[in-house]
Parts: C-alpha cells; sequence; structure tokens
C-alpha cells in the first residue's frame, strides 16, 4: 500500500523561457491535472500527489497510460490467466484494475478519476494528451534511475519535463 505522498514532491518546471510566459491566473481556469501513469509503485505516488494537487486547485484529475506502439508489429501482453492478449485490451484492464486498487486505497482522494488509454511513443502521446485537454501540469513517477542504466536508458519524465512547455512534478519514490 502506498501511503500518502507529500505535497512537497519534487518539481521540475520548464525552461526559464517557457517558465516566463507561464501565467498563474489563465492556468487557475485551464484544464485538469494529468498524471501519467505505468501501473508501478511509482506512479500510484505520483497519483496520489496529482490528486491532492487537484484537490488543491480545484481542478479535475486525469490519469493517462500510454500504451508503447511499437509502429512495426502489434504487441501482446501476457496476463495472470496465462492467456495472450492485445496490448491494448491489457492496458484497459489494467488500468481498470489499477484505478479501482487506488480507488479503494485512497477513496477519499482517488473515489472518481478520468482516465485516458492513448496508443504510441510515451513522451510524444504524453506531450500531445496535455495539450489536446489543455493540462495544467504533468504528474509523473520517477524510478530514480542514476549512473549508467540513466545514462544508457534514460528517463521518460526527464524527457517530459524538459520538453513540456507546462509545469511538470516528478514524483520520486521514498
Amino acid at each position: 500500500m502506498v501511503g500518502e505522498a507529500s505535497f512537497s514532491a519534487t518539481q521540475k518546471t520548464c525552461s526559464a523561457d517557457r517558465a516566463a510566459s507561464f501565467d498563474a491566473s489563465k492556468q487557475a481556469v485551464a484544464g485538469p491535472i494529468l498524471a501519467a501513469v505505468d501501473f508501478s509503485s511509482f506512479s500510484e505516488r505520483a497519483l496520489v500527489w496529482a490528486a491532492q494537487a487537484a484537490r488543491r486547485f480545484e481542478a479535475p484529475l486525469l490519469a493517462l497510460h500510454v500504451v508503447h506502439d511499437s509502429a512495426s508489429s502489434p504487441g501482446y501482453y501476457l496476463r495472470k490467466n496465462k492467456h495472450l492478449k492485445r496490448i491494448e485490451e491489457a492496458a484497459a484492464e489494467m488500468m481498470s484494475d489499477f484505478l479501482t486498487r487506488m480507488g479503494e486505497e485512497h477513496p477519499r482522494l482517488l473515489g472518481d478519476v478520468d482516465h485516458r488509454l492513448e496508443s504510441g511513443l510515451p513522451i510524444t502521446r504524453v506531450l500531445e494528451v496535455a495539450d489536446d485537454v489543455d493540462a495544467q501540469m504533468i504528474v509523473m513517477g520517477s524510478r530514480g534511475r542514476n549512473g549508467l542504466s540513466r545514462l544508457l536508458l534514460g528517463s521518460v519524465a526527464e524527457r517530459v519535463a524538459h520538453l513540456s512547455p507546462i509545469p511538470v512534478t516528478i514524483v520520486k519514490n521514498a
């Protein structure tokens, strides 16, 4: 079970020139807080943090999962029942299970969360959906890789933070 994430998570915002054009009064009436999730414990903490932010900002909350699209061949997930399922079908089930479990663990905070599934490259789709829904902020979890694995694999959250014109909060596991 994930404890309540503190509201003082590490926040990375857009570059200085983009931040200068950020109008807080305009954002107050803008769209939802967008929580990008991958069903991991890292995204559990990020979703709780995003729900707390949405409550404080009196904004809607939108949970987004991006099904990685290989573009060359359809993907399949092997589910617990040992049957192969199309990746989109499995992801929809996983999103439903994830949100149900999170809602049970945090009923006052996550009772009813809007959600969306998208296919594509995660970095690109997170940014496109954020623009599409006029999101105020993007919230993502981080695995906290460092050293060689970070250099080789990079960080989706870090790339989103670097490319996003809106604030991005990266919630790290404690």
